[in-house]
């Protein structure tokens, strides 16, 4: 996929980069990336590779700035990140993509962008943004569904809750650092060390960096909540064990007398009068209600119960 940047991105021939003034947009497999490289003349000192980043960075070299990104999959978090490289200079910018990560971002911005005022920076200002396009709904869903189980855990109808909050904690925590990444690419190429953009278009960069990072605040404060939920959830747990043990020694406490009662009356010792009483039988089973009554009475009187 090769365009030139106009108005919207124009799709053209491989040819027709070398004979044009205009900036370009190159997206090319690694095997086309290592097959053509040199027709792009760029100032590459290190060749950059996605499948050994750890995460989205760029390098300024003398000529050229090249980089790797890595993109969480928002839909399958744990899939492995999508991923690509690019190579740019002041007349364009090249991406090496084995999974069609670039490809799709920058369709999407082919099918859907005009400018009035065309660049460079404007592209990679708005390809910036294609990333986290949908990332302000994802936290939104986020902070909903810690809502909905706020709500489950109050009602006790939380079911498997510790383990999404973990899962949730570690998607968050993924986002944040994907942010901070993209933050610190989106600062390198406003710093312009080799000045490749136009001084006045850089404002382009000012406002995807602001984006990020209100991003980045919202999952750093969503992956705040998913703690207080956790302790929430341990919380709600120790309450509901606290009430299955005081019902424990309830019972306990209603069936101690009666053991004694029984206990007492099984000794079975030839000398003892009640054995011999027509009523004892009845006289122990009203005792032993009794002591349950009196029991039960005290108990809600202390509001045990």
């Amino acid at each position: 996929m090769h365009y030139l940047i106009d108005e919207s991105l124009t799709p053209c021939a491989p040819e027709e980069l070398r004979n044009t003034d205009r900036q370009f947009v190159a997206v090319l497999t690694p095997e086309q990336w290592a097959q053509r490289r040199g027709a792009f003349e760029l100032g590459i000192d290190i060749d950059p590779d996605p499948d050994v980043a750890l995460g989205t960075q760029a390098e300024v070299n003398y000529d050229a700035i090249t980089g790797t990104v890595l993109i969480p999959d928002r839909t399958s978090p744990d899939a492995p990140d999508k991923r690509f490289a690019f190579a740019l200079d002041e007349k364009g910018v090249v991406f090496i993509d084995a999974q069609e990560t670039a490809t799709g971002l920058v369709a999407a911005i082919a099918a859907a962008r005009r400018w009035r005022r065309p660049g460079l920076e404007r592209f990679l200002a708005d390809f910036l943004m294609q990333i986290i396009k949908d990332d302000a709904a994802l936290l939104r869903g986020y902070e909903r569904e810690l809502d909905r189980m706020e709500d489950a855990i109050l009602d006790d109808t939380a079911v498997g809750a510790a383990e999404r909050i973990n899962d949730m904690r570690s998607e968050l925590r993924d986002l944040d650092s994907h942010y901070d990444h993209l933050m610190d690419l989106t600062q390198i190429l406003e710093e312009n060390e080799n000045g490749f953009f136009r001084e006045e278009d850089l404002r382009y960069f000012r406002t995807v960096y602001g984006r990020l990072d209100k991003l980045r605040d919202q999952a750093s404060s969503l992956r705040d909540q998913t703690l207080q939920m956790r302790d929430l959830y341990k919380m709600h747990l120790d309450v509901r064990q606290n009430h299955i043990m005081a019902a424990l020694t309830i019972v306990t406490a209603i069936f101690a007398p009666l053991t004694l009662i029984v206990g007492w009356y099984g000794m079975n010792f030839e000398h003892m009068p009640e054995l011999a009483w027509p009523w004892s039988y009845p006289a122990v089973a009203l005792l032993s209600v009794a002591v349950v009554i009196g029991c039960i009475a005290f108990f809600k009187h202390r509001k045990w119960l």
